[in-house]
């Protein structure tokens, strides 16, 4: 038992705060905003990866 604690005290975590929940809120919310941009990055990649394939499609089948 650590000094200067009495037996029978609950021992909090450093980082644990009454406004938990809020902060448990804050969290989920900022998951569901990282997850919606991960979502429009790979639609982006996957239009990007279609422009240069139908390029690449033109050019070949107009080379000589």
């Amino acid at each position: 038992m650590p000094e200067g604690i009495p037996d029978g005290m609950p021992i909090e975590a450093p980082n644990e705060t009454p406004d938990a929940p809020s902060a448990e809120r804050r969290h989920l919310a900022a998951e569901r905003k990282n997850h919606r941009y991960v979502w429009w990055y790979l639609a982006y990649f996957l239009f990007g990866i279609h422009i240069v394939a139908f390029v690449m499609i033109y050019a070949i089948s107009h080379a000589k």
